[in-house]
């Protein structure tokens, strides 16, 4: 489907399964698109944990080709941030998941993304789940963030990894840091995605409960 967001347009895909009781907004900027295949099977094992999932591509087709080019958008995390509240407004007219509590999951910058409105909007996001993000580039937001959070992150990918580990200590809520063994930024070693969907999921069931509607505000 094509969300209108401001005066652009993004594809997006929602899928939602039988009794959800729960919703995923998946933050994906220039590094990491719908169509990636680790969130595509990410979003799978949500949809067996009965988690309904909103897969959107944050950057339109050409910021996208200028992207590949310059990474000059993917870093824009006020424009990313700005885009997913949008969405979580039009989640929230959507009657199928208007009620449903709500979490985001980030990759790459798109944890940045993630990570800046669930501290501009604390009572709105129910939990956060960050894929090898960038938490550095959030700023003093850090600090204003509730919501339970999980820092993934392979234990080879040393600069990030690190990154992850500092922020730990600026973030005043429920925040754990989860370590792949073994894996590097992409996670393509053998196993280590599906331990990502494994802890993704089981955070995400643990956190998003039916309470309501929750309001943007």
């Amino acid at each position: 489907m094509q969300l209108p967001v401001g005066d652009e347009k993004l594809a997006g895909e929602l899928s939602v399964p039988e009794q959800a009781t729960g919703v995923v907004l998946f933050a994906q900027g220039g590094d990491a698109s719908r169509h990636s295949p680790r969130n595509r099977y990410i979003a799978d094992v949500l949809a067996q944990r009965k988690l309904a999932t909103l897969q959107v591509d944050l950057l339109t087709l050409k910021e996208q080709v200028v992207d590949r080019e310059t990474v000059r958008y993917r870093f824009d995390i006020p424009l990313l941030a700005d885009r997913l509240l949008n969405l979580m407004h039009w989640l929230r007219e959507r009657p199928e998941v208007a009620t449903l509590p709500l979490g985001l999951f980030g990759s790459g910058t798109g944890g940045s993304a993630a990570l800046y409105v669930a501290g501009e909007r604390p009572t709105s996001v129910a939990a956060v789940v960050a894929r090898a993000g960038r938490p550095d580039l959030v700023g003093p937001v850090l600090t204003d963030i509730t919501a339970p959070t999980l820092l993934i992150v392979g234990s080879r990918d040393i600069v990030v990894a690190r990154i992850n580990r500092e922020a730990l200590t600026w973030m005043p809520g429920v925040v754990s840091l989860g370590v792949i063994p073994d894996a590097t930024h992409l996670f393509a070693e053998p196993g280590a995605l599906e331990d990502v969907a494994v802890r993704t999921a089981d955070w995400f069931t643990q956190y998003l409960r039916p309470v309501g509607a929750r309001a943007v505000g």
